[in-house]
């Protein structure tokens, strides 16, 4: 489980991002890159790291379920996520 400040922080980045997007754009579009320069650094999209959405796991995040492998499997086995099974043959 990752501490709450790190989640915190994610979310904050996140914000950050959605807030500035399209401000980002247009200056991207003009060439101004100096003005680009001045807006916050996490403001950036590259900043954004994928995390676990319930343990905020960095690693083993898989894109489609938004979760780490651990959680999914654990989630899995417990019939959690609907048409998820163990493989057997």
């Amino acid at each position: 489980m990752a501490k709450t400040s790190v989640k915190a922080r994610e979310a904050k980045r996140v914000k950050m991002v959605e807030k500035f997007a399209e401000k980002r754009a247009e200056l991207k579009a003009a060439g101004d890159w100096a003005a680009l320069d001045q807006l916050p650094k996490n403001s950036s999209k590259v900043r954004l790291h994928n995390r676990c959405q319930l343990t905020g796991r960095p690693r083993g995040y898989m894109r489609y379920f938004g979760i780490s492998r651990v959680t999914f499997r654990d989630m899995a086995l417990m019939g959690k996520i609907p048409g998820v099974k163990k493989a057997s043959w």
